[in-house]
């Protein structure tokens, strides 16, 4: 059995691939992401100084896109839609309806660590309206009855991870 690679053997791994090593920054933002959970200045002084590229420019791609996380979020990030063709199918009673049952409002986390909500521009997802994001998974064709099954099954996957 291999051993698991570090941060910085896969950032080089896939930096490889690119012929511009600031073609690689997103790449390896998502495994900085994955490896470490939250890209905090520290991380980004990493990713950059592995990558040989500006600092600004890893901190730039990092704040803009919604898929990395520059402060700590819970262990299930609910990304719900508020684009067009998603707020036309609902998705802002659906948000109402999250952070009514969660007990947070869009940016915050629950108490116990368990769930982020936010909401993003687009999912590139319009054919699911309304649709949301949790991990790298998508959920699409919501309704109120279904985000409560989500819900559910997440603090269910929760407490058996726990036992």
């Amino acid at each position: 059995m291999n051993a698991p690679m570090d941060m910085r053997t896969r950032i080089e791994a896939a930096a490889a691939r690119y012929p511009d090593q600031r073609s690689a920054i997103m790449p390896a933002l998502y495994i900085a992401q994955k490896e470490r959970g939250v890209l905090t200045g520290e991380v980004l002084e990493e990713v950059s100084e592995i990558l040989g590229v500006e600092r600004i420019w890893v901190y730039e791609l990092a704040t803009f896109y919604t898929l990395y996380h520059t402060e700590p979020v819970g262990r299930f990030h609910l990304q719900l839609c508020n684009n067009l063709s998603c707020m036309l199918c609902g998705a802002e009673a659906l948000q109402a309806h999250m952070e009514q049952v969660l007990g947070i409002t869009k940016g915050d986390t629950t108490n116990d660590g368990l769930f982020t909500l936010s909401t993003v521009e687009c999912l590139g997802a319009c054919e699911m309206a309304p649709v949301m994001q949790i991990g790298d998974d998508y959920y699409g064709n919501l309704d109120t009855a279904r985000i409560d099954d989500l819900l559910a099954a997440f603090r269910n996957a929760e407490r058996a991870d726990d036992d």
